[in-house]
């Protein structure tokens, strides 16, 4: 009858991690939690307070002080930047692989010769720099709102082909480049030409489609995300299908993880409505697997604001009091973050931090974690807690976790 709750509070970091200075310097000085409290020097989280933010910071940034007896740690991203996509993956239990960062016009050659090869209409669209047209209704470019260089856009108008069709697309592309992420999606629109309407250049060498432009999020929207070195196998959904141990994801994380013989609840944004499912299903009979995404705090450091991320925080903390309630000594929580998004940092994309790792086990107190070297320590203590096989990538820390006599 246990459960193993991991709650993802995305973007919540807790400090710019030690190589920031070398591979990130725009993000030297983030600390999306400290900030935060900074600025709202009056608010109070009593739930994540209880749980031991204040000691994962590391100092008091506001009101708010650590617990003595609280069980917590931190985390290093294995994967490079900061990405709720590879993050996600890392935690499962992925071991990040190094993707190369290029634009599509180094690869245009070698992707147009597998579609072509595979019978694909292809047509090459532009000047001096190019994107490519599939099948007149699907765009493969540069993904221009990521970091550039880091992820290729797959653009479709559902109204003239599948998503599964789509997916194929995607699949070739995967296949044949190593960058980060290849994202397939697509919407209905009234005409294809839209897609080539919204076709953008940046610093003269990315191309592709400005996809809010492009209209492909107004109506039926659809999309899938293809990893660099992710295989669903290795991960903790399959270990846990291979010991019968059900699976529920809930919101981002069950858009972007393959968890095909569990429950997936996606398209969810609101956090309310997402920690309503998240209760529910920590109060279904059996043993069970949860792993839940709050979004709307990496939304509001995306749109750099403050009073936004603070709000949602209070939303998440108010929900995880009546998870505590329900929660006996078999069960286990995990409240973490995935990267940061410091809105007061100066840039809206994200920040390269460390993360929060806070645990609650009825009568577990006290336990330090330490400063982990991957999200993936996360999956590989939840399948030690099930018993089932490890995944591909961390260590667990269920060994630390013993109830005191």
């Amino acid at each position: 009858m246990a459960k193993f709750l991991v709650l993802v509070i995305d973007s919540f970091g807790v400090g710019t991690m030690d190589d920031v200075p070398q591979v990130r310097p725009q993000d030297i000085g983030a600390n999306t939690c400290a900030h935060i409290l900074q600025a709202k020097s009056d608010l109070r989280l009593p739930v994540l307070e209880k749980l031991g933010i204040i000691n994962a910071l590391g100092f008091s940034a506001n009101i708010m002080q650590p617990n003595a007896d609280a069980n917590f740690g931190t985390a290093d991203l294995q994967h490079e930047g900061g990405d709720t996509f590879m993050g996600h993956q890392e935690i499962l239990g992925t071991k990040p692989k190094t993707p190369l960062r290029i634009p599509f016009s180094e690869v245009i050659d070698a992707v147009g010769k597998a579609l072509l090869a595979a019978n694909y209409q292809v047509e090459r669209i532009g000047d001096t720099l190019q994107y490519l047209l599939v099948n007149q209704h699907v765009a493969i470019g540069d993904n221009l709102e990521a970091d550039l260089g880091q992820v290729f856009n797959i653009t479709a108008n559902l109204s003239e082909i599948s998503f599964d069709e789509v997916k194929k697309i995607g699949r070739i592309v995967r296949d044949c480049v190593s960058v980060d992420r290849v994202i397939a999606f697509g919407g209905l629109m009234a005409s294809s030409q839209q897609i080539s309407d919204a076709a953008e250049e940046k610093l003269g060498v990315y191309i592709g489609i400005n996809a809010p432009k492009s209209g492909a999020y107004d109506k039926g929207f659809q999309v899938v995300h293809m990893g660099y070195g992710v295989d669903s196998q290795v991960q903790v959904p399959a270990k846990l299908q291979s010991c019968h141990i059900p699976t529920t994801l809930v919101g981002k994380v069950a858009d972007i993880v393959e968890n095909p013989q569990g429950i997936n609840y996606i398209n969810l944004v609101d956090s309310q409505t997402i920690m309503d499912i998240t209760l529910e299903a920590m109060k279904q009979p059996g043993d069970r697997f949860i792993c839940t995404n709050i979004q709307e705090t990496d939304l509001s450091g995306h749109a750099q604001n403050v009073e936004r991320y603070a709000d949602r925080l209070m939303v998440v903390d108010n929900n995880l009091a009546g998870i505590l309630k329900i929660m006996t000594p078999e069960d286990c929580l995990v409240v973490m973050a995935d990267h940061g998004n410091d809105p007061t940092i100066g840039h809206s994309k994200h920040t390269r931090e460390k993360v929060p790792l806070l645990v609650y086990r009825p009568g577990v107190t006290g336990v330090e974690l330490g400063h982990r070297a991957t999200l993936s320590d996360v999956g590989a203590t939840v399948c030690d807690f099930f018993h089932a096989p490890a995944p591909q990538n961390g260590m667990s820390f269920l060994p630390l976790l013993k109830a005191q006599e």
